[in-house]
């Protein structure tokens, strides 16, 4: 980048001219056939809309997806309220980004700048789950808890027949919580096995590891002990799923069952200590009692806040550490 470019950046968007309907999935595919055209470390779109997707059939959106994954990652960010949240949580998703939204052009600027931020401070630019389990057993789910709940179990690569790599994406100084969950074969009481051994794996080189044992036993106290880390993000993905299906009841009239499980989501939020979220619900519901999951339903919301209840749910937040 240099001050000619920038001034021949400034004249190629100068000469753009809005017109057709919203085709996000023809978007997705200029943007992999650019960045095909580089040899960068560092691949990242941010993609910016104020609209749903109308310009295009449906299968255009899913053949872009299938081509640009692995190839980049995107950020989205919706501005207004005239876009679809569904449609871009799909893409961050399937491009390992963020979705949020913009609700006042004003504040494009300056979410623009943090987004390019975050990006340029990711110094790896591809780290890997690992995950190799015995002859017999199987890898359930694995997904990412904290900061934000993001399920990458189908993204998972067989590797060798034991093995399977799990893409996480570009990473800057930061830490992230992963819940892994493996099936093992019946064994004999007293039996201690190895269920998995876990890897993070950047350029090939294994970073860190550790060994996940599976002990049978017929102690009760041990085989129905939760532990607090596994309960707490065990409950902040329920809390963001249980979001997404009280905000899809109301948008479609049954507000008894959105009552019911915005109440629920209160609670959750209130008994996880997830104070954003606490903040965003409440521009959406009264919350009569948080403890109990009491709430009524507001008149006139806006819709925006709605949507950034939505956008933001799948943001966690950490367990809380005893003293």
């Amino acid at each position: 980048m240099t001050a000619v470019t920038r001034a021949e950046a400034l004249v190629a968007v100068d000469r753009l001219r809005s017109g057709g309907a919203t085709a996000i999935g023809a978007w997705i595919q200029a943007a992999t056939e650019l960045f095909g055209q580089v040899q960068s470390a560092q691949r990242h779109a941010i993609l910016l809309t104020d609209g749903k997707i109308e310009g295009e059939p449906p299968a255009a959106l899913q053949q872009a997806l299938a081509a640009a994954r692995g190839r980049f990652q995107c950020d989205c960010r919706g501005i207004g309220q005239d876009w679809v949240v569904d449609e871009l949580r799909e893409i961050s998703t399937a491009l390992m980004g963020t979705v949020d939204i913009v609700a006042k052009p004003d504040d494009l600027e300056a979410d623009f700048e943090a987004m390019m931020q975050a990006a340029m401070s990711r110094g790896v630019p591809d780290a890997r789950l690992r995950i190799w389990t015995p002859q017999g057993s199987e890898v359930l789910f694995v997904r990412q808890v904290a900061p934000t709940v993001e399920d990458i179990t189908s993204t998972g690569v067989q590797t060798t027949p034991l093995v399977r790599e799990f893409p996480t994406g570009a990473w800057s100084d930061e830490s992230r919580d992963y819940h892994v969950a493996v099936r093992v074969p019946v064994a004999p009481l007293g039996n201690e096995r190895l269920a998995a051994r876990v890897e993070l794996v950047v350029n090939d080189e294994v970073r860190a590891k550790s060994l996940v044992k599976a002990v049978w036993s017929a102690d009760t106290d041990l085989t129905t002990r939760i532990d607090p880390a596994v309960a707490h993000y065990t409950g902040q993905a329920k809390l963001a799923d249980t979001i997404q299906k009280g905000l899809a009841a109301k948008a479609s009239g049954d507000e008894r069952t959105a009552t019911v499980l915005l109440g629920e989501a209160a609670k959750l939020a209130h008994d996880s200590g997830n104070e954003n979220t606490t903040r965003l619900l409440e521009k959406v519901v009264d919350v009569v009692d948080a403890d109990t999951g009491t709430v009524r339903l507001k008149r006139n919301v806006e819709k925006t806040d709605e949507m950034a209840l939505d956008t933001r749910s799948t943001k966690t937040t950490r367990i809380r550490r005893e003293p």
